[in-house]
């Protein structure tokens, strides 16, 4: 049967395969392949090259580029004959080596065969491979659309900045705020969790079976490794783990899955709060004549994209949540349950891709309902009584909040039950008239210069 999408078990190769293609660049199986080929191919080079390791056969420029070309001119076709070899070998790292052992011959470098993977344990290749394959995506991906969602939200933070809006602690009607500053303390949000996963670089350790060094040092005592490893290591774009087991202790990729994980957890505050607005009709969305709210109720408009993006990012959490505890745990100096965890790696990415994509989808269908906003504002007077308390204070009255709660709990104020209480007040002159001039609209403290001000940063 042709391959279709309809048939897939999971939403990101069925439903979600256009929004999740571009994740098979960095974590596919062929991805994987082709990162591991790279690995071998350079340490391979850079050995080659080293002239403290004088047993291993030098190689000229020409004969350097045509390896070069086994990684360069990697194909889906080559991927498929190291899995292939694997069938036979049940070992897939060791595949790899073969494979590259085979080209050599085919280069006529027959004397370079017996130094592919020379000195490596098949994690000294995996642990790099993942470190890569993880620090792309974030780079190349990642963090580039994660920065157009936060200058989404400052562009909304700085469009709204004035519009006065009820805010809403406990549910209940609060001091108010502008519909900018609630876009801008995202904008903030998103921003601090950022330049934490962008501060931080994925690591790799190049040490052989046991983190010692002890084939290194058995084939040749006087050379530095440990500077020949990171040199590597660091040649590759990553920091150096100088201290693990068989395998990268992965302490650096937990960190940064935490990192993504609590970036998820704001996405979903967000996500949660336009899904409130909209209930509340303070925001609307912008209609599609073709579309169906609900196959009953012909009114409905729903604001399913942020229900999409919530329940997607739930997801990537669950998984993030295993790999982070799973990856720091391995028995002794290795076990396998490491390695067969990480192979969702791209899962979790899939389902951020997927809310991502429904967060810009949803936030360029909303805009204000001014109607209603100001509607609540205009029937809310009750929430200046945070105002009135705080200049009795400022007054020198005492039991201030006393008084104002004893009027106002629980009730329902309109302008004029408002003004009668300004007008019954024994405070200074200015005081008053400040009182008596404001209205639920203009109290909004220094929302408008927040939401300014995030715009800015």
């Amino acid at each position: 049967m042709p391959n279709d999408n309809l048939l897939s078990v999971t939403s990101i190769d069925g439903r979600y395969e256009s929004q999740t293609k571009t994740l098979e660049n960095y974590f596919s199986e062929f991805a994987l392949i082709k990162t591991r080929v790279e690995v071998e191919v350079k340490w391979l080079l850079l050995i080659s090259d080293s002239k403290s390791l004088t047993f291993i056969p030098k190689i000229s420029k020409s004969q350097q580029k045509k390896i070069v070309d086994i990684l360069k001119n990697f194909s889906i076709q080559d991927a498929r004959q190291i899995k292939k070899i694997e069938k036979k070998t049940n070992h897939d790292v060791k595949a790899v080596e073969l494979f590259i052992v085979d080209e050599l011959k085919k280069l006529k470098l027959n004397k370079l065969c017996e130094f592919v993977h020379f000195c490596c344990t098949s994690e000294d290749i995996n642990n790099l491979s993942y470190a890569l394959m993880l620090q792309r995506f974030l780079t190349i991906e990642f963090l580039p659309d994660f920065n157009l969602l936060q200058k989404n939200f400052k562009f909304l933070a700085k469009k709204y900045s004035k519009l006065p809006m009820l805010a809403f602690t406990h549910g209940q009607p609060a001091s108010p705020t502008t519909l900018g500053k609630e876009f801008s303390n995202f904008s903030y949000r998103v921003k601090f969790h950022l330049d934490l996963i962008k501060s931080l670089k994925q690591k790799g350790k190049f040490n052989g079976a046991s983190g010692n060094y002890n084939a290194h040092v058995i084939s040749e005592m006087k050379v530095n490794w440990e500077g020949l490893s990171k040199k590597f290591v660091n040649s590759l774009g990553l920091d150096f783990s100088s201290h693990s087991t068989q395998i990268e202790l992965k302490d650096a990729m937990a960190s940064q899955l935490s990192n993504i994980h609590n970036l998820n957890n704001v996405l979903i505050d967000f996500a949660q709060d336009i899904w409130l607005l909209i209930s509340k009709n303070y925001l609307k969305q912008n209609l599609n004549a073709d579309e169906v709210g609900s196959s009953t109720m012909p009114h409905k408009v729903n604001p399913i994209d942020f229900e999409n993006a919530e329940g997607n990012l739930s997801i990537a959490n669950g998984l993030l949540i295993a790999l982070k505890n799973k990856i720091q745990i391995s028995r002794l100096q290795r076990d396998l349950s490491d390695s067969t965890v990480l192979r969702n790696i791209g899962s979790l990415f899939a389902y951020i891709v997927i809310s991502l994509n429904s967060l810009k989808k949803g936030i360029a269908k909303i805009e204000p309902n001014k109607d209603i906003i100001f509607k609540d504002l205009d029937n809310s007077w009750e929430i200046l009584t945070e105002a009135i308390q705080t200049l009795l204070r400022k007054n020198g009255i005492d039991d201030s909040y006393a008084k104002i709660k004893s009027i106002s709990r629980g009730k329902k104020l309109d302008y004029h039950s408002y003004i009668k209480i300004i007008n019954d007040l024994k405070i200074n002159k200015a005081d008053k008239e400040l009182l008596l001039s404001l209205t639920p609209r203009k109290y909004i403290g220094l929302a408008d210069k927040l939401a300014k001000s995030s715009f800015k940063s």
